[in-house]
């Protein structure tokens, strides 16, 4: 599982001047939540960079003074005018307490309708989970090799080990549709009989 880490600075002053102040040099206000204490701290707008801006599931090692804390992100707000990094909010990751997170989609395989002609439609790319954080992890492997032509894998059709799938079970993943040039293959093998 890949760790990003933070260094940052525990915030002392609170209220719309401090934060102001903050951000004008830089700085993004953030808050640890969800273990036995809440911590508010800030750090460089540069150190996000390859948490916020990336589809990868990570975990991140937030040090802050002389503790270290291993967190999720849990929700980032941007700057409406600037579109800058306003806001980033972590959970903390408790050993013996369910955390809920969204994980990625990989899709593996070959499927059977697409070497019969049809295209791949991928629908989701994403499955909200819960998870005990040692069973946490960087995707959902989705195999299609037995996805035939017309047809979806559901997200009832996945199988993950000690995780929790939260979405809908009837929810298409993916599916393979059949293209126009097939359908008019079939068409003309139709008029000829």
């Amino acid at each position: 599982m890949k760790t990003i880490t933070i260094e940052g600075q525990l915030r002392s002053e609170f209220g719309k001047k401090a934060t102001r102040q903050a951000r004008s040099e830089g700085q993004v206000p953030c808050v640890i939540y969800g273990g036995a204490e809440t911590v508010s701290f800030s750090a460089p707008a540069t150190a996000f960079k390859n948490l916020v801006y990336t589809p990868d599931f990570q975990i991140a090692e937030i040090k802050v003074g002389s503790k270290s804390y291993k967190c999720v992100l849990k929700d980032k707000q941007f700057d409406t005018v600037t579109d800058e990094l306003a806001h980033v909010d972590f959970m903390e990751l408790v050993e013996d307490k369910p955390v809920a997170v969204t994980l990625p989609i990989r899709i593996t395989g070959q499927s059977e309708g697409v070497k019969a002609g049809g295209k791949l439609v991928v629908k989701m790319k994403t499955l909200k989970v819960k998870a005990l954080p040692k069973y946490l992890r960087e995707n959902i492997e989705v195999n299609i090799d037995n996805l035939q032509l017309n047809a979806n894998i559901r997200v009832e059709d996945v199988v993950a080990e000690n995780i929790e799938i939260l979405n809908s079970p009837r929810i298409p993943i993916a599916s393979v549709v059949m293209t126009r040039q097939l359908r008019q293959e079939e068409a003309a093998e139709g008029k000829k009989k």
